[in-house]
């Protein structure tokens, strides 16, 4: 090997500049270590060009749009709104503009980090090639993320197909969008258009947000009904015909055929991990099709060799991409054997209400302990008075617990979920019981204060029993 070709060393090498990758490179870079990113796309990822910004930022122009056409029940004359699609594309790109500075190549080189554009390729164990270099680091990270899973369905043609990763391009409104998935994904989107002014239809092969807790995705169901979004479950897609102008499926849905015209398809079916053109194979790391395997401690099975995000093969949110580059700079930096706990996992879905969960679900639980030991409580927003001073009364919390009142998970369905789920997600991470939350003051008149009283609710039958009252009747003989 002659000088000039000589391997550039550095403490840490990460591959892919998404949430994850960010994420240990600030932190490793700040903490002294000599670090390199490589990217071959956009700094950012998914998250911030075709992912959780974007679809929030179409989702509060939606949201804006609904509240017009029914004002009327405060008061206020409802109005159909007049929409600009396109001027709603403008919003959504100034908010990637506006976060933009932050996932910046020249905020990271700032921070001391190298960054290279191009295509990692990994040559050995230990080293990777990139930007015509060799780099030779002690440990790496791959963070490459994951795409958009094209199903193999009859006829259907991955370059005529929307997904995240060019829906938000479009800046003529689809008259009617056919969505494949009922997902977070496909459901978020599908009411997005729907509030913006296209006809939807979704299809989905089992039953939209299957991980979610079917009571209260039976309430958000009807809510997309009602908002005119047609929805297929336990349906078979037969065949899909592209035309010059938009799309046919062909389907089977409760015995019967249906072809369905729609002016746009979204393929919302799932994600799959980047791994392709890596060559794993020569750095010793194995990887399926849900990607690469790891330890606890995010370890692949070349140790020297992490992986985070929708890459490591878990669950595929941007906060959990986050967590995971807590645990491996942790194992990194300070040689600490911090391992991956998804007890207090939370999930939402941006709908309108949203629908929010952390920990287990009821069937989650019983599978696990058994449905003599686990209890539910539940409440509806219409007990809250702030849903009923907003006419948002659509929707409920569910908490899950054992029977000594540990809680295990909490699921709610309201307006601003994903805000009140915090707290519910910290119970569960510290092994706390209902009582401590019913004993917490919370600010009244607010959405939040569903928490408290669900937790006061589990408690309510024993409180005001028979025993309770005979005990009461004793104490109070007795002199103050």
């Amino acid at each position: 090997m002659t000088k000039k070709e000589k391997p550039e060393q550095y403490d840490v090498c990460i591959i892919g500049a998404g949430s994850a990758g960010l994420s240990v490179a600030a932190g490793a870079a700040q903490l002294g270590l000599k670090t390199v990113l490589i990217e071959k796309d956009r700094m950012g990822g998914d998250c911030l060009n075709t992912g959780c910004v974007p679809s929030k930022a179409l989702l509060h122009a939606a949201k804006i749009a609904e509240t017009f056409r029914h004002s009327s029940k405060v008061g206020i004359r409802n109005v159909e709104p007049d929409i600009d699609f396109s001027a709603v594309k403008d919003h959504v790109f100034g908010v990637i503009g506006a976060i933009e500075p932050n996932d910046s190549q020249e905020r990271f080189e700032r921070l001391g980090v190298t960054v290279i554009r191009d295509k990692a390729v990994f040559t050995g164990k230990n080293t990777v090639t990139a930007g015509g270099k060799t780099i030779l680091a002690k440990h790496f990270v791959i963070a490459t993320g994951s795409r958009a899973a094209i199903p193999p369905l009859p006829g259907l043609e991955r370059d005529k197909v929307l997904t995240n990763e060019n829906i938000f391009e479009l800046r003529e409104k689809p008259e009617h969008l056919v969505v494949v998935g009922g997902g977070p994904i496909g459901i978020e989107m599908a009411q997005a258009h729907r509030r913006l002014g296209s006809k939807v239809t979704v299809l989905d092969i089992a039953t939209i947000l299957p991980k979610d807790d079917p009571e209260l995705v039976a309430i958000l169901k009807d809510r997309l009904k009602i908002e005119g979004i047609d929805i297929f479950e336990k349906t078979k897609i037969e065949k899909v015909t592209h035309a010059e102008k938009g799309v046919v499926v062909s389907i089977e849905h409760n015995g019967k055929k249906l072809d369905i015209s729609g002016s746009h398809i979204l393929v919302a079916a799932g994600r799959q991990p980047n791994t392709a053109g890596l060559d794993l194979e020569k750095a010793g790391v194995e990887f399926d099709k849900r990607g690469i395997k790891t330890d606890a401690r995010l370890r692949s099975t070349n140790k020297q060799i992490f992986a985070a995000g929708d890459v490591a093969g878990g669950p595929q949110f941007t906060h959990i991409a986050g967590y995971h580059a807590g645990i491996i700079i942790r194992n990194i930096t300070f040689k600490l054997p911090a391992k991956v706990n998804y007890e207090a996992l939370p999930w939402v879905t941006y709908t309108d209400p949203e629908l929010a969960n952390v920990g287990m679900t009821e069937a989650m639980a019983i599978e696990k302990y058994g449905k003599d030991k686990v209890k539910t409580v539940s409440l509806h927003m219409a007990e809250n008075d702030r849903a009923q001073a907003e006419t948002r009364t659509e929707g409920m919390i569910k908490v899950v617990a054992l029977n000594n009142g540990k809680i295990l998970g909490a699921t709610i369905l309201a307006p601003g979920a994903g805000d009140m789920l915090g707290m519910w997600g910290l119970a569960i991470q510290k092994g706390m019981k209902l009582s401590d939350i019913a004993g917490t003051i919370a600010p009244y008149p607010t959405m939040g204060e569903i928490s408290k009283r669900a937790a006061g609710a589990w408690y309510t039958p024993k409180l005001f029993s028979e025993k309770t009252k005979k005990l009461v009747g004793f104490l109070k003989k007795w002199p103050f």
